[in-house]
């Protein structure tokens, strides 16, 4: 049993270096110089919203950005009060969502796609803000880059509680992942919340068919697709101009919902890579509970598993910290209080995602 762990651990910590390695390979782009030429389209699907929508309108009529060159395509997925639109320089609508699979978000961006006339599409989500450059950040980079995709970083805007600050960290280490993957060529995770592709290449892609019965994976599965049909053309901006911030979860319950529905994806993934660092991921989190329970019963055993236990923490700072440097302008606490909870947490949102439900704004799936 110690010799299995020992070579779960050594496959973990292989995985993880590989994607801090990766991290550090993608370079920061915040270039602004460029004259705008990109016009986009930005979707944003939401049900029940009227707390943090305006919120979000408010922060698109600062964009550093002429009104002209976007428009904002408003989903209403079935909300209970219609949203009272106010008026804005930009160019705003909003439209039905209209239902055909098990999945109301990915129904929602096909519901505006066939109004969308621009070649750019952005899909961000309600509860979010965006920096002033963040358009601008997109078109330079479109301008300078041969790209049909581009994933970018989400963060948290959230107190100093456990519980946002646990939710900082956890996101750090996604992200983390996301971008050390893109580093190594091997992406296979991005973030709905900030999320650029053409019309064109969604349409060759065929949108989200094949996958439309998964309640989730509006962007993971597309850029899946994209990878295996043109790996040139899909991009990561790792840029602290175009970061999406959203809203950290206020209760347990709600975040566990979140990341089982994030979860419930993993076993349909495209990506051979995808599947091995969450199997890793995954070993690797359970791995450690069962060395903690083991050292704790058997002393004699603690001095090999010891070191392992620790190494796993140290290893896992190392990718959430250069990542929340990256998110963060102030560094998030209770980094060591987290890796001590986070396994267990991230082993039972695996475990109950194969047989479990779970509920979201409302739905249940």
């Amino acid at each position: 049993m110690i010799v299995f762990l020992l070579i779960i651990f050594a496959l973990y910590f292989a995985t993880i270096a590989h994607l801090i390695y990766g991290f550090s390979s993608v370079k920061i782009y915040d270039e602004i110089g460029l004259k705008p030429k990109t016009k986009f389209t930005i979707i944003v699907p939401f049900r029940d919203e009227e707390k943090h929508l305006p919120l979000l309108l408010e922060s698109f009529s600062t964009l550093n950005y002429q009104p002209e060159l976007f428009e904002v395509l408003l989903v209403d997925d079935d909300s209970k009060q219609k949203f009272q639109l106010p008026r804005f320089e930009f160019r705003v609508s909003i439209i039905d969502n209209k239902r055909t699979s098990n999945s109301p978000k990915k129904d929602a961006i096909l519901t505006a796609m066939q109004q969308v006339t621009t070649d750019w599409v952005i899909t961000t989500d309600a509860d979010c803000m965006v920096n002033k450059n963040w358009l601008l950040t997109l078109d330079n980079y479109i301008q300078t880059h041969n790209t049909s995709m581009i994933a970018g970083a989400v963060t948290y805007d959230c107190n100093d509680s456990f519980l946002h600050q646990f939710q900082q960290l956890d996101m750090a280490s996604l992200q983390g992942a996301t971008i050390g993957s893109f580093g190594i060529h091997k992406g296979f995770m991005c973030n709905g919340a900030n999320f650029t592709y053409t019309k064109s290449l969604f349409q060759e892609l065929n949108g989200f068919e094949g996958n439309d019965k998964i309640a989730s994976g509006d962007d993971v599965f597309l850029l899946q697709k994209a990878i295996n049909k043109a790996p040139e053309q899909v991009h990561y901006l790792k840029s602290t101009n175009s970061i999406v911030t959203t809203q950290a979860l206020n209760n347990w319950k709600t975040l566990f919902y979140q990341r089982l529905r994030w979860a419930s994806k993993t076993n349909s993934y495209q990506s051979i890579y995808g599947k091995m660092v969450a199997l890793s991921v995954f070993m690797g989190n359970l791995g450690w509970i069962f060395a903690m329970i083991w050292s704790i019963i058997d002393f004699k055993t603690a001095g090999l598993l010891l070191p392992t236990i620790i190494l796993k923490m140290v290893i896992d700072g190392v990718l959430i910290r250069q990542a929340d440097r990256f998110l963060n302008s102030k560094r998030t606490k209770y980094l060591f209080l987290g890796s001590l909870i986070y396994p267990f947490f991230s082993s039972s949102v695996a475990l109950y995602s194969i047989v479990g439900k779970y509920e979201w704004k409302g739905r249940r799936f």
